[in-house]
């Protein structure tokens, strides 16, 4: 079983910075992918970015330039480093874990508001 712990998030006014970082408690698998969607109210959840554990990204084009996803093996945690935010960045960002075989595992949720 994996618990995804998300932290990080918040107000900030566009074209500021802010970072996420979710941690998974358990094991990792090798085949494992870490990353973050975002719901924002009356939309689909997206993918925002992921990551596989050797280190392979993808982001949605959106973010591209922008948004910045990493991890640190050792400590089982996912950073998404987000840059030059705008208005349309403002949802609900989930951490996820996709594992082969199972259905994905999701964080808690964490708020992130880009307003002036």
């Amino acid at each position: 079983q994996v618990q995804l712990v998300e932290s990080g998030g918040g107000l900030v006014q566009p074209g500021g910075s802010l970072s996420l970082s979710c941690a998974a408690s358990g094991s990792i698998f090798i085949l494992d992918v870490m990353g973050y969607y975002r719901q924002a109210p009356g939309k689909q959840r997206e993918l925002v970015a992921s990551i596989t554990t050797g280190g392979s990204t993808k982001y949605a084009d959106s973010v591209k330039g922008r948004f910045t996803i990493s991890r640190v093996s050792a400590k089982n945690t996912v950073y998404l480093q987000m840059n030059r935010l705008k208005s349309e960045d403002t949802a609900v960002y989930y951490c996820n874990l996709k594992r082969v075989g199972r259905d994905d595992y999701w964080g808690q949720g964490t708020q992130v508001t880009v307003s002036s």
